[in-house]
């Protein structure tokens, strides 16, 4: 887990800290998937800002996920440029919305703040191509490769009674 400790920055208000901080990533479960960064440390810009009222924190880098296609489970590859800004108050008191979860003791968990940064980007689902038609519902078979349609299709024996009443009506 890769954190920075904000006492190395020594900022007054208005002043700015900028460096290039490495920043190990951490595998997604997405889905029940397993979605791997490569590499897994990246390079990210990582910008820190101090008001008269509180410290903003902005962080950037891009990443790559390599892992199954939501549609047929070949292997998808997701490029994203993560850009990903928090704030923290000087005095939040009892506001939430006033501190930043990734600052603790001093220290800026950049790790957990990258993490959580990919997933607020992630798409609703990760695919090969954008055209992937997926697998079969019926024989399972990847419809990129071999598309098909069943021509006998059966139909659930559940289902029976109800598809008597509509012949009858």
């Amino acid at each position: 887990m890769t954190t920075f400790d904000l006492r190395q920055a020594k900022l007054r208000p208005g002043e700015e800290y900028r460096a290039e901080q490495e920043i190990a990533l951490s595998p997604y479960d997405l889905g029940g998937q397993r979605y791997l960064p490569v590499p897994e440390h990246v390079t990210a810009e990582l910008a820190i800002t101090r008001g008269t009222s509180g410290t903003t924190f902005e962080l950037r880098f891009p990443v790559r996920l390599h892992g199954p296609c939501y549609r047929c489970l070949r292997d998808a590859v997701l490029d994203l440029s993560v850009h990903a800004r928090e704030y923290q108050a000087t005095s939040p008191g009892e506001a939430d919305e006033l501190r930043t979860p990734y600052v603790r003791d001093n220290q800026l968990l950049l790790s957990d703040w990258a993490r959580d940064a990919i997933a607020g980007d992630l798409p609703e689902q990760i695919l090969c191509r954008a055209d992937c038609a997926g697998l079969c519902a019926i024989c399972g078979e990847d419809l990129n490769e071999h598309p098909h349609e069943h021509a006998d299709e059966r139909t659930d024996p559940r289902w029976a009674a109800l598809e008597e009443l509509k012949e009858r009506l």
